[in-house]
């Protein structure tokens, strides 16, 4: 039988060691407009792990938050109606603050997503 909280550990670990391996870009720093979407303002510092791949073929998304200690908190698996797509996305360094910001940005328009905590 497999012991959940074990599995569930292991995968938090697992996107930690992915980040301290390969760091992290932000791309889309706050403040910056989506490249398709002008009118849509990034809160949130968003970027992705360093030589990963998700989903959709670019690497691993992260939103990094104000807490440089708190390491990955948790993840949002999003469903995107008009892509026709899913994909989870680690909140990292995220506080409270953060991780409600990060989750009304996912929860917008066709997209809606579920907060995994660690």
């Amino acid at each position: 039988m497999i012991n959940k909280n074990a599995k569930h550990d292991e995968f938090f670990q697992s996107l930690e060691l992915l980040i301290k391996e390969n760091g992290i870009t932000i791309d889309r720093p706050i403040g910056f407009a989506h490249p398709r979407f002008p009118d849509l303002i990034y809160p949130i510092n968003y970027g992705f792990i360093n030589g990963t791949k998700s989903q959709d073929g670019e690497g691993i998304d992260v939103f990094q938050g104000d807490d440089e200690r708190a390491g990955v908190v948790g993840t949002i698996c999003t469903i995107d109606r008009m892509k026709r797509d899913s994909e989870v996305k680690i909140l990292y360094n995220c506080t409270e603050e953060n991780i409600e910001t990060a989750m009304m940005m996912m929860n917008n328009g066709p997209m809606c997503g579920i907060l995994v905590r660690r």
